[in-house]
């Protein structure tokens, strides 16, 4: 993805400013250092996320990894910069968007959205807007029908890089309800996700489950290493 006029720069880490942090600890899981974008960019998140791009097609400006026995997946994904979304509204609007095109059926709804403090995402500089929503989606994969809805858990991040025209978005969905009827259910098998830790995502604990827990150490290890990336010769 190509976009002129970026600089390149040597970001340090950025002061905490006063922003909501993330709640929660660590994962405990393994985790492992991914190199984005042929090692433009790099995160942390554990080895079980395989690169849907050896099994499919991915759009260039995308990054999807996914735990087929967990029906989870990471997405990461640079986007040209939506100039008319407030910053303030930036995370929830683009999950709003991301529910239309999913085409998300009742019930789904935003629970709660922040800003992300600098010390959670700590590899850019202090003037970077960073924020969060989480919700969750009822869908159905692919192309099923109604009848083989899931209820999935949406952590969605927007880093807005203005120097560089780009909003990047990373996404972890994480299962609550598998359908015994959707395509997921014979690899993935039904959520195993407490109601506790339900609540306690939806009250914005972002370390209560797993894959609010991985949604952590990737703002925390996300690191642009070339700004080239972004277009800039």
């Amino acid at each position: 993805m190509g976009m002129p006029g970026a600089c390149h720069h040597d970001h340090p880490p950025a002061q905490p400013q006063p922003q909501m942090p993330l709640a929660g600890g660590s994962t405990g899981e393994e985790m492992q250092r991914h190199a984005l974008f042929g090692g433009a960019i790099q995160a942390d998140f554990p080895p079980r996320f395989e690169d849907v791009s050896n099994f499919r097609d991915v759009p260039n400006n995308q990054e999807v990894f996914a735990d087929a026995s967990r029906d989870e997946s990471i997405v990461v994904e640079l986007l040209e910069m939506k100039a008319d979304v407030a910053d303030a509204d930036s995370s929830r609007w683009f999950l709003e968007d991301l529910m239309r095109e999913q085409e998300a059926q009742a019930g789904s709804a935003i629970e709660s959205s922040a800003p992300i403090a600098s010390s959670d995402c700590p590899h850019f500089e202090p003037s970077v807007v960073r924020s969060y929503a989480v919700g969750s989606m009822t869908v159905s994969k692919g192309r099923q029908g109604a009848e083989a809805l899931n209820v999935v858990r949406v952590y969605l991040a927007n880093i807005r890089l203005r120097n560089v025209h780009t909003d990047v978005l990373i996404t972890v969905n994480e299962p609550l309800f598998i359908s015994d009827r959707s395509e997921s259910a014979a690899a993935a098998g039904a959520a195993g996700v407490t109601q506790a830790a339900v609540q306690e995502a939806s009250a914005g604990v972002l370390g209560a489950t797993a894959g609010g827990q991985v949604f952590q150490r990737l703002l925390s290890s996300f690191q642009v290493n070339d700004w080239g990336l972004f277009g800039h010769q």
